[in-house]
């Protein structure tokens, strides 16, 4: 890996995020609704002097370009502010909810994207086959259904089928490492589906493309076995757009889980940024976006210096 590209990467994650936080901080003051309205509520003795004193303490009174520039800089410090309702510090928050998220799109990544690979080669082995059709068939379906509504579906079931267990909440991992894992593998399940049919296309794919290479024939003609070819040779090539989605659909997953998480009733990110929304709360919705964003674009970058490793001539 060269120094260049790895300052390159990095520039590139720097710029983006600070794209991101731009848009949001104006999107966010966009949504309906008055911040300081919302909190002060129907108090019958609310007047415009309180408005505007409470307007110019937490720094709303300020010209948008001030405002922005002031949490910016407060972020590059690594203060992202203090919540508008309860005065704690917005990293005290997020990292009261983002364990939850983390655990479920870790653990949806991979049970889609580790399916997706023996999935895929065994698509392209099987290519004309019954068996490839069936496979495809199901693939597709599993890119129509949405999440969310999988996940109501799965909860139904359990209450019918064994209504003594228990699909919904989340058990913190240090007090129940199996009750932890037994709340998470339903919504796991429901989020990495989407992933593990579009991946285990992307894999068949580019299998059979890989397969059709001159490489392939000279390995065949050579008298190699038919498993290296297929895992040595044609995989390992496979595995550049593999990685490729894989970085691009942990954002997603990052999404979708903030959706399933209110499905399944997982005190994530998911309700903390709807919380936020709906109280107008600016800091704190502002730094989960873009620690949600800060997440997406980390992985994209490793994303890209995992291409050096899998195929050198990305150095160049």
């Amino acid at each position: 890996m060269t120094a260049r590209l790895f300052a390159s990467r990095v520039l590139d994650l720097a710029v983006v995020l600070l794209c991101v936080s731009a848009i949001v901080f104006v999107m966010i003051r966009l949504i309906p609704g008055d911040a300081v309205a919302i909190m002060l509520g129907a108090n019958t003795e609310v007047t415009p002097e309180r408005i505007a004193a409470l307007r110019a303490r937490i720094g709303l009174d300020q010209p948008i370009l001030t405002q922005y520039l002031a949490w910016i800089g407060a972020a590059l410090r690594g203060d992202l502010g203090a919540s508008l309702w309860t005065g704690r510090p917005v990293l005290q928050e997020i990292a009261a909810h983002v364990w939850p998220t983390i655990q479920l799109t870790v653990l949806a990544l991979a049970i889609g994207a580790g399916l997706a690979v023996p999935t895929g080669v065994l698509m392209a082995r099987l290519r004309g086959r019954f068996a490839d059709g069936a496979l495809r068939v199901l693939t597709v379906a599993g890119l129509t259904i949405p999440s969310f509504w999988l996940g109501i579906v799965m909860i139904l079931t359990l209450a019918t089928l064994a209504p003594s267990l228990q699909a919904l909440g989340y058990v913190p991992f240090g007090e129940d490492p199996l009750g932890n894992l037994g709340r998470l593998v339903l919504p796991a399940v429901a989020l990495a589906l989407p992933l593990l049919a579009g991946l285990s296309r992307l894999v068949r794919s580019a299998m059979l493309d890989a397969l059709g290479q001159d490489y392939i024939r000279t390995a065949r003609a050579k008298g190699v076995s038919e498993r290296q070819v297929l895992y040595k040779h044609a995989l390992r090539n496979a595995l550049i757009p593999f990685v490729t989605s894989v970085g691009v659909n942990t954002g997603y997953l990052l999404g979708g889980a903030i959706v399933v998480e209110q499905v399944f009733a997982i005190p994530g990110l998911g309700r903390l940024i709807l919380g936020a929304i709906a109280e107008r709360n600016y800091p704190l919705l502002q730094g989960a976006i873009l620690v949600v964003t800060f997440g997406f674009v980390l992985v994209n970058f490793l994303v890209d210096m995992l291409y050096v490793v899998i195929d050198p001539r990305v150095r160049a």
